[in-house]
């Protein structure tokens, strides 16, 4: 990790992480992975806070009021929106990001999505270790957008 990143990534503020109750087992290895990697980068699991919600769809409704708070530098969405043989799992993965975007876009709060939509998602042993091992990778990878994200920025030059 850049040293530079790591001393100064953490001036103030705290982070949410929300996380869908559904696959809540799967998802905790996104979480695991996220605070492990923030806390690399210079943003200890005391500066954390995971907020639970019932599904994908309460997300958005939560990020809003967490972003609107001031509390946050950040939030951070997690969820997996499975195909479970209908076509309803695309509204609601549709929904979710396109509120998440909304929320961050209307506050200026980054909001940043660990929100997955496999399609065919089986609940049988094969499935269920591959999404483990993928939400521990997502997890990384969202808090390394965050890090970036909430990274100081040099000033912007005028052309």
């Amino acid at each position: 990790m850049n040293q530079s990143l790591a001393e100064n990534t953490h001036t103030a503020g705290r982070i949410a992480f929300v996380r869908s109750a559904w696959h809540e087992d799967l998802l905790e290895n996104a979480w695991r992975a996220f605070t492990a990697t923030m806390a690399e980068g210079g943003w200890p699991s005391g500066t954390i806070d995971l907020i639970r919600v019932p599904g994908a769809f309460e997300i958005p409704l939560r990020a809003r009021l967490l972003a609107d708070s001031g509390r946050y530098r950040a939030v951070v969405a997690s969820a997996l929106v499975v195909d479970g043989g209908i076509y309803r799992h695309e509204f609601v993965a549709n929904a979710v990001l396109g509120g998440l975007m909304t929320v961050q876009l209307e506050t200026r709060v980054p909001v940043l999505s660990a929100v997955l939509t496999p399609h065919h998602f089986h609940e049988h042993a094969e499935h269920r270790g591959f999404f483990a091992e993928h939400m521990a990778v997502k997890g990384a990878e969202v808090a390394r957008a965050c890090l970036d994200v909430l990274a100081p920025q040099p000033e912007a030059r005028a052309a």
